[in-house]
Protein backbone atom coordinates (compact mmCIF):
# COMPACT_ATOMS: atom_id res chain seq x y z
CA UNK A 1 0.00 0.00 0.00
CA UNK A 2 1.44 3.44 -0.94
CA UNK A 3 2.77 5.47 1.99
CA UNK A 4 0.36 8.36 1.31
CA UNK A 5 -2.66 6.05 1.43
CA UNK A 6 -1.39 4.51 4.66
CA UNK A 7 -1.09 7.99 6.19
CA UNK A 8 -4.50 9.22 4.99
CA UNK A 9 -6.51 6.07 5.65
CA UNK A 10 -6.75 6.62 9.45
CA UNK A 11 -8.06 10.16 8.79
CA UNK A 12 -10.90 8.91 6.61
CA UNK A 13 -11.66 5.90 8.84
CA UNK A 14 -12.03 8.18 11.88
CA UNK A 15 -14.41 10.45 9.93
CA UNK A 16 -16.52 7.45 8.93
CA UNK A 17 -16.48 6.10 12.50
CA UNK A 18 -17.87 9.42 13.72
CA UNK A 19 -20.64 9.27 11.12
CA UNK A 20 -21.68 5.73 12.04
CA UNK A 21 -21.45 6.32 15.80
CA UNK A 22 -23.74 9.33 15.43
CA UNK A 23 -26.10 7.34 13.20
CA UNK A 24 -26.20 4.51 15.78
CA UNK A 25 -26.85 7.07 18.56
CA UNK A 26 -23.67 6.05 20.36
CA UNK A 27 -22.76 7.04 23.05
CA UNK A 28 -26.16 8.77 23.03
CA UNK A 29 -27.70 12.02 24.19
CA UNK A 30 -26.03 15.18 22.94
CA UNK A 31 -22.53 13.68 23.15
CA UNK A 32 -21.37 14.65 19.65
CA UNK A 33 -22.34 18.35 19.71
CA UNK A 34 -20.68 18.65 23.12
CA UNK A 35 -17.62 16.73 21.91
CA UNK A 36 -17.32 19.17 19.01
CA UNK A 37 -17.45 22.13 21.42
CA UNK A 38 -14.84 20.54 23.67
CA UNK A 39 -12.56 19.85 20.69
CA UNK A 40 -13.00 23.35 19.28
CA UNK A 41 -12.54 25.29 22.51
CA UNK A 42 -10.07 23.10 24.43
CA UNK A 43 -8.31 20.32 22.51
CA UNK A 44 -7.37 22.06 19.28
CA UNK A 45 -6.10 25.27 20.92
CA UNK A 46 -4.03 23.13 23.32
CA UNK A 47 -2.58 21.18 20.40
CA UNK A 48 -1.77 24.32 18.41
CA UNK A 49 -0.03 25.95 21.37
CA UNK A 50 1.95 22.80 22.18
CA UNK A 51 2.97 21.77 18.65
CA UNK A 52 3.57 25.23 17.24
CA UNK A 53 5.23 26.44 20.44
CA UNK A 54 7.95 23.81 20.01
CA UNK A 55 8.45 24.39 16.28
CA UNK A 56 11.50 26.03 14.74
CA UNK A 57 9.88 28.05 11.96
CA UNK A 58 12.11 30.42 9.92
CA UNK A 59 10.98 34.05 10.14
CA UNK A 60 10.76 34.21 6.33
CA UNK A 61 8.10 31.48 6.34
CA UNK A 62 5.48 33.82 7.80
CA UNK A 63 5.77 36.30 4.92
CA UNK A 64 5.86 33.56 2.28
CA UNK A 65 2.73 31.93 3.68
CA UNK A 66 0.89 35.27 3.76
CA UNK A 67 1.80 36.11 0.15
CA UNK A 68 0.83 32.67 -1.14
CA UNK A 69 -2.49 32.56 0.71
CA UNK A 70 -3.51 36.04 -0.48
CA UNK A 71 -2.65 35.00 -4.05
CA UNK A 72 -4.66 31.76 -3.64
CA UNK A 73 -7.75 33.54 -2.35
CA UNK A 74 -7.56 36.29 -4.99
CA UNK A 75 -7.24 33.78 -7.85
CA UNK A 76 -10.12 31.61 -6.60
CA UNK A 77 -12.37 34.64 -6.04
CA UNK A 78 -11.85 35.71 -9.66
CA UNK A 79 -12.53 32.15 -10.87
CA UNK A 80 -15.73 31.78 -8.84
CA UNK A 81 -17.05 35.18 -9.93
CA UNK A 82 -16.37 34.18 -13.55
CA UNK A 83 -18.38 30.98 -13.02
CA UNK A 84 -21.23 33.02 -11.55
CA UNK A 85 -21.17 35.23 -14.65
CA UNK A 86 -21.59 32.07 -16.75
CA UNK A 87 -24.29 30.30 -14.69
CA UNK A 88 -26.01 33.34 -13.14
CA UNK A 89 -27.24 31.56 -10.02
CA UNK A 90 -29.54 33.35 -7.55
CA UNK A 91 -27.65 35.21 -4.82
CA UNK A 92 -28.13 32.66 -2.00
CA UNK A 93 -27.05 29.81 -4.28
CA UNK A 94 -23.90 31.61 -5.41
CA UNK A 95 -22.91 32.53 -1.85
CA UNK A 96 -23.02 28.81 -0.94
CA UNK A 97 -21.11 27.85 -4.09
CA UNK A 98 -18.54 30.51 -3.21
CA UNK A 99 -18.05 29.20 0.33
CA UNK A 100 -17.88 25.64 -0.95
CA UNK A 101 -15.25 26.59 -3.49
CA UNK A 102 -12.87 28.55 -1.28
CA UNK A 103 -13.09 27.52 2.40
CA UNK A 104 -11.40 24.54 4.08
CA UNK A 105 -11.98 22.25 7.05
CA UNK A 106 -9.45 23.16 9.76
CA UNK A 107 -9.81 19.85 11.61
CA UNK A 108 -9.04 17.80 8.50
CA UNK A 109 -6.23 20.24 7.61
CA UNK A 110 -4.42 19.78 10.90
CA UNK A 111 -4.99 16.02 10.97
CA UNK A 112 -3.78 15.34 7.42
CA UNK A 113 -0.77 17.63 7.82
CA UNK A 114 0.19 15.85 11.02
CA UNK A 115 -0.24 12.41 9.44
CA UNK A 116 1.56 13.21 6.17
CA UNK A 117 4.19 15.80 7.13
CA UNK A 118 4.75 15.33 10.87
CA UNK A 119 5.11 18.12 13.41
CA UNK A 120 6.91 20.44 10.95
CA UNK A 121 4.00 20.24 8.53
CA UNK A 122 1.53 20.65 11.38
CA UNK A 123 3.32 23.83 12.49
CA UNK A 124 3.27 25.33 8.99
CA UNK A 125 -0.39 24.53 8.48
CA UNK A 126 -1.20 26.03 11.90
CA UNK A 127 0.39 29.30 10.75
CA UNK A 128 -1.58 29.07 7.51
CA UNK A 129 -4.80 28.52 9.49
CA UNK A 130 -4.06 31.63 11.59
CA UNK A 131 -3.61 33.66 8.38
CA UNK A 132 -6.30 32.14 6.24
CA UNK A 133 -9.26 31.86 8.65
CA UNK A 134 -9.70 35.62 9.28
CA UNK A 135 -9.12 36.45 5.61
CA UNK A 136 -11.66 33.83 4.52
CA UNK A 137 -14.26 34.98 7.02
CA UNK A 138 -13.98 38.58 5.89
CA UNK A 139 -13.97 37.58 2.22
CA UNK A 140 -17.08 35.41 2.57
CA UNK A 141 -18.87 38.12 4.55
CA UNK A 142 -17.99 40.62 1.83
CA UNK A 143 -19.41 38.27 -0.79
CA UNK A 144 -22.62 37.83 1.23
CA UNK A 145 -22.80 41.61 1.45
CA UNK A 146 -22.47 42.07 -2.29
CA UNK A 147 -24.97 39.30 -3.01
CA UNK A 148 -27.46 40.73 -0.50
CA UNK A 149 -27.22 44.13 -2.20
CA UNK A 150 -27.73 42.65 -5.64
CA UNK A 151 -30.67 40.50 -4.52
CA UNK A 152 -32.44 43.53 -3.07
CA UNK A 153 -31.73 45.65 -6.11
CA UNK A 154 -29.30 47.88 -4.23
CA UNK A 155 -25.65 48.66 -4.79
CA UNK A 156 -23.07 46.53 -3.03
CA UNK A 157 -22.31 49.40 -0.69
CA UNK A 158 -25.87 49.40 0.67
CA UNK A 159 -25.74 45.90 2.14
CA UNK A 160 -27.30 45.17 5.52
CA UNK A 161 -24.58 42.67 6.51
CA UNK A 162 -22.70 43.92 9.58
CA UNK A 163 -18.98 43.37 9.96
CA UNK A 164 -18.68 43.98 13.71
CA UNK A 165 -20.03 40.55 14.82
CA UNK A 166 -17.80 38.88 12.23
CA UNK A 167 -14.73 40.73 13.48
CA UNK A 168 -15.59 39.71 17.03
CA UNK A 169 -15.99 36.07 15.98
CA UNK A 170 -12.63 36.10 14.17
CA UNK A 171 -10.77 37.68 17.10
CA UNK A 172 -12.28 35.19 19.56
CA UNK A 173 -11.77 32.13 17.31
CA UNK A 174 -10.00 29.49 19.48
CA UNK A 175 -7.99 28.15 16.54
CA UNK A 176 -6.63 31.60 15.75
CA UNK A 177 -5.88 32.29 19.43
CA UNK A 178 -4.09 28.94 19.78
CA UNK A 179 -2.05 29.55 16.61
CA UNK A 180 -1.06 33.08 17.64
CA UNK A 181 -0.01 31.97 21.14
CA UNK A 182 1.93 29.06 19.64
CA UNK A 183 3.68 31.35 17.14
CA UNK A 184 4.60 33.74 19.96
CA UNK A 185 6.01 30.85 22.00
CA UNK A 186 7.96 29.55 19.01
CA UNK A 187 9.30 32.92 17.85
CA UNK A 188 10.73 33.80 21.27
CA UNK A 189 11.76 30.18 21.95
CA UNK A 190 10.21 30.26 25.42
CA UNK A 191 9.80 26.51 25.82
CA UNK A 192 7.40 24.63 28.10
CA UNK A 193 7.89 23.72 31.74
CA UNK A 194 7.62 19.90 32.14
CA UNK A 195 4.43 20.33 34.18
CA UNK A 196 2.80 22.46 31.44
CA UNK A 197 4.00 20.07 28.73
CA UNK A 198 2.61 17.16 30.73
CA UNK A 199 -0.84 18.76 30.58
CA UNK A 200 -0.76 20.01 26.98
CA UNK A 201 0.66 16.84 25.41
CA UNK A 202 -2.20 14.42 26.27
CA UNK A 203 -4.76 17.07 25.29
CA UNK A 204 -2.88 17.50 22.02
CA UNK A 205 -2.87 13.74 21.38
CA UNK A 206 -6.65 13.59 21.88
CA UNK A 207 -7.44 16.52 19.55
CA UNK A 208 -7.04 14.94 16.12
CA UNK A 209 -8.92 11.64 16.56
CA UNK A 210 -11.86 13.23 18.37
CA UNK A 211 -11.88 16.20 15.99
CA UNK A 212 -12.08 13.94 12.95
CA UNK A 213 -14.88 11.87 14.46
CA UNK A 214 -16.88 15.04 15.14
CA UNK A 215 -16.45 15.94 11.44
CA UNK A 216 -17.99 12.57 10.55
CA UNK A 217 -20.74 12.97 13.13
CA UNK A 218 -21.73 16.24 11.50
CA UNK A 219 -22.22 14.80 8.00
CA UNK A 220 -25.75 15.15 6.58
CA UNK A 221 -25.90 12.61 3.77
CA UNK A 222 -29.63 13.21 3.23
CA UNK A 223 -28.66 16.64 1.89
CA UNK A 224 -26.95 14.92 -1.06
CA UNK A 225 -30.23 13.71 -2.54
CA UNK A 226 -30.77 15.29 -5.93
CA UNK A 227 -27.25 16.76 -6.07
CA UNK A 228 -27.42 19.78 -8.35
CA UNK A 229 -25.13 21.62 -10.74
CA UNK A 230 -24.11 24.19 -8.07
CA UNK A 231 -22.97 21.28 -5.85
CA UNK A 232 -20.99 19.72 -8.70
CA UNK A 233 -19.38 22.99 -9.77
CA UNK A 234 -18.44 23.95 -6.22
CA UNK A 235 -16.94 20.52 -5.53
CA UNK A 236 -14.92 20.30 -8.74
CA UNK A 237 -13.60 23.84 -8.24
CA UNK A 238 -12.64 23.17 -4.63
CA UNK A 239 -11.28 19.64 -4.78
CA UNK A 240 -9.60 19.78 -8.21
CA UNK A 241 -9.34 23.36 -9.44
CA UNK A 242 -8.05 24.94 -6.22
CA UNK A 243 -5.07 22.53 -5.82
CA UNK A 244 -4.09 23.02 -9.46
CA UNK A 245 -4.30 26.81 -9.17
CA UNK A 246 -2.25 26.71 -5.95
CA UNK A 247 0.46 24.58 -7.53
CA UNK A 248 0.68 27.07 -10.41
CA UNK A 249 0.88 30.06 -8.06
CA UNK A 250 3.63 28.42 -5.99
CA UNK A 251 5.60 27.84 -9.18
CA UNK A 252 5.15 31.46 -10.29
CA UNK A 253 6.23 32.76 -6.86
CA UNK A 254 9.31 30.52 -6.83
CA UNK A 255 8.29 28.66 -3.66
CA UNK A 256 9.20 25.04 -3.01
CA UNK A 257 9.51 22.36 -0.37
CA UNK A 258 7.14 21.66 2.51
CA UNK A 259 5.49 25.08 2.28
CA UNK A 260 4.16 24.26 -1.18
CA UNK A 261 3.02 20.83 0.03
CA UNK A 262 1.11 22.48 2.87
CA UNK A 263 -0.51 25.04 0.53
CA UNK A 264 -1.62 22.35 -1.95
CA UNK A 265 -2.97 20.25 0.92
CA UNK A 266 -5.00 23.22 2.21
CA UNK A 267 -6.40 23.82 -1.26
CA UNK A 268 -7.36 20.14 -1.70
CA UNK A 269 -9.39 19.91 1.51
CA UNK A 270 -13.20 19.83 1.68
CA UNK A 271 -14.98 23.01 2.69
CA UNK A 272 -15.51 24.05 6.32
CA UNK A 273 -18.45 22.77 8.37
CA UNK A 274 -18.86 26.32 9.71
CA UNK A 275 -19.96 27.36 6.20
CA UNK A 276 -23.41 25.97 7.02
CA UNK A 277 -23.77 28.27 10.02
CA UNK A 278 -22.73 31.30 7.99
CA UNK A 279 -25.13 30.39 5.18
CA UNK A 280 -28.02 30.00 7.62
CA UNK A 281 -27.28 33.23 9.48
CA UNK A 282 -26.64 35.47 6.48
CA UNK A 283 -29.25 34.31 4.01
CA UNK A 284 -27.36 31.73 1.95
CA UNK A 285 -28.80 28.48 0.63
CA UNK A 286 -28.35 26.39 3.81
CA UNK A 287 -29.64 23.03 2.41
CA UNK A 288 -27.30 23.37 -0.58
CA UNK A 289 -24.45 24.26 1.79
CA UNK A 290 -25.12 21.15 3.89
CA UNK A 291 -24.97 19.01 0.75
CA UNK A 292 -21.73 20.64 -0.40
CA UNK A 293 -20.07 20.07 2.99
CA UNK A 294 -21.09 16.42 3.22
CA UNK A 295 -20.47 15.62 -0.43
CA UNK A 296 -17.04 17.24 -0.52
CA UNK A 297 -15.97 15.46 2.67
CA UNK A 298 -16.79 12.10 1.07
CA UNK A 299 -15.34 12.98 -2.36
CA UNK A 300 -12.13 14.22 -0.72
CA UNK A 301 -11.37 10.65 0.34
CA UNK A 302 -10.66 10.00 -3.34
CA UNK A 303 -9.44 13.38 -4.59
CA UNK A 304 -6.92 14.19 -1.84
CA UNK A 305 -4.70 11.12 -2.41
CA UNK A 306 -5.06 11.52 -6.17
CA UNK A 307 -4.21 15.24 -6.31
CA UNK A 308 -1.42 15.04 -3.74
CA UNK A 309 0.07 12.08 -5.60
CA UNK A 310 0.20 14.19 -8.78
CA UNK A 311 1.14 17.62 -7.39
CA UNK A 312 3.51 16.71 -4.57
Amino acid sequence: MPVMIQALLPVFVLILLGYFFRRWHFPGGDFWPQAERFTYYVLFPAMLIFKLGQAQVPASAYGDILILIVAMLAAMTVLLIALQWIWRWPGPVFSSVFQGGIRFNSYVALATAGMLLGDDGLSLIAIAVAVKVPLLNLLCILMFSVVAGWSAGRGAGQSTVKLKPVFKAVVSNPLIIGSVVGMFWSYFQIGFHPLVAGILEPLSDLALPLGLMTVGAGLQLKALRGASMPFLVSSVVKLVGFPLVTAGLALLLGLEGMMVQVAILLAALPTATSSYILARQLGGDAPLMAGIISGQTLLAMVTIPLLLGILW
